[in-house]
């Protein structure tokens, strides 16, 4: 139940961050939505629809098939929503003017989209994991699960509905927080694609610029809260404007009603600001916890010759998932997994994956288990790539010994740094 709660929270708030800021700017009084009988907001509903359908379409093929290669797909999009981004903060200034505002809407609905289309597929995949191979949907363990599922949406929604309130009340500050925060998302989109085209040594950076890739990586929920700060202006920002009723009024019943509307507007900035709060606790305390739960296996001794880790079959033949340690360049300590799968083939990867990171797996039962979302591998999946498997690390066989290269691993090291 908490790993779930803790991922749709870590990878649904920042883009549900950016979308209520563009609704709430594009939303406005006198903003272009507005302004133009409604043609503004079809294209921000119709970029939200489409953002969101697209996701679902992609977390369909990338979980049903092998079609989908995730790292080339999230590039591709966020090689599309940086420029789109650049244009929407380049056209903020001077808004009002009616060219800007269309280019404004256009660049703002473009922008829902791409976010939606970047961050919900993983979500969506999630579900594809309550119910795992031969289990029965009817069970305690699976409706812990779509719990914790539903309970992080409840995190993520209520901060931003009144996010979205106080950028619609406060329209210049909105635009001033949300050019902030889409210039920070910029920032941590470079970050990915410059790892990827690393990876794929399709470029080569400095060493200097290499080792602040490293931080940006490893620390990369510091982008989240810098999101949830930045955003965090517009509700302080209500709450202290409606401290005191503003304007005259003419009776006892005016007067009730501006009373009403002020603790309205109050409880809304309480609202965002309780629920950051929440999303903090659920993302250090809670994670914490969680990842505590369950204690990794020790890992076992390995024999290292050349450039070459050799590990004998007879002590991996047991169908047992083996854990080893390696020590990588820059003394990273890395992990990997290896089990034996049936009479011809073996499973190894990474003790890591792509969307929980270097959490680790570990046995449970007859299955493999992700020691941070809880997923169940099939084992006979594991050395493919997809879903919450291990990333896979290639292998041979040679004279009765599983013979791993020591260069793939260094290729992955910093996946544990």
């Amino acid at each position: 139940m908490l790993k779930y709660l803790i991922q749709v929270v870590q990878n649904a708030l920042p883009g549900a961050i950016l979308v209520s800021l563009l609704w709430a700017l594009l939303y406005s009084p006198g903003g272009e939505a507005s302004a133009r009988s409604g043609r503004g907001l079809g294209r921000l509903f119709w970029g939200t629809v489409l953002g969101t359908a697209a996701a679902l379409m992609l977390s369909i093929l990338r979980g049903t098939t092998r079609l989908i290669n995730r790292e080339y797909v999230n590039t591709a999009i966020l090689s599309l929503a940086i420029p789109v981004a650049i244009v929407f903060i380049a056209t903020l200034p001077g808004r009002e003017k009616p060219r800007r505002a269309r280019i404004l809407n256009w660049a703002g609905s473009a922008l829902v989209a791409l976010v939606l289309f970047y961050t919900l597929p993983t979500v969506f995949l999630y579900i594809r994991e309550f119910v795992p191979p031969g289990a029965s949907p009817f069970s305690t363990e699976v409706l812990f699960k779509i719990s914790g599922y539903l309970a992080g949406f409840v995190v993520v929604i209520i901060p931003v509905l009144a996010l979205f309130q106080a950028g619609k009340i406060l329209p210049r500050l909105a635009g001033i927080v949300l050019a902030a925060a889409l210039a920070v998302n910029v920032v941590q989109q470079l970050s990915v694609i410059v790892q990827f085209l690393l990876a794929r040594r399709i470029i080569k950076v400095p060493r200097w610029v290499f080792r602040i890739l490293v931080e940006v990586i490893n620390h990369n929920v510091i982008f989240l809260y810098m999101l949830m700060g930045l955003s965090l202006i517009l509700p302080l920002a209500l709450f202290i404007k409606n401290r005191r009723i503003a304007g005259t009024w003419r009776n006892p019943a005016e007067h009730r009603k501006l009373r009403a509307r002020k603790r309205s507007l109050q409880r809304r900035s309480a609202a965002a600001v309780l629920g950051y709060l929440v999303a903090v606790f659920t993302l250090t305390t809670v994670k914490a916890y969680s990842e505590k739960a369950v204690v990794l296996s020790p890992a076992e001794p390995i024999s290292i010759q050349g450039d070459e880790i050799i590990i004998p079959i007879e002590k991996i033949a047991d169908g047992h998932l083996h854990r080893y340690n390696y020590t990588a360049g820059e003394n990273i300590e890395m992990r990997f997994i290896v089990i034996r799968k049936n009479e011809a083939s073996y499973g190894v990867g990474l003790d890591a994956c792509d969307i929980c990171g270097p959490t680790g797996y570990y046995e449970r039962k007859d299955g493999v288990v992700c020691r941070l979302c809880d997923v169940v591998m099939n084992t006979s999946t594991i050395g493919f790539k997809g879903g919450c498997n291990p990333v896979p690390l290639a292998y041979t066989m040679r004279a009765g010994n599983m013979v791993i290269q020591m260069a793939d691993l260094e290729a992955e090291r910093l996946r544990f740094k």
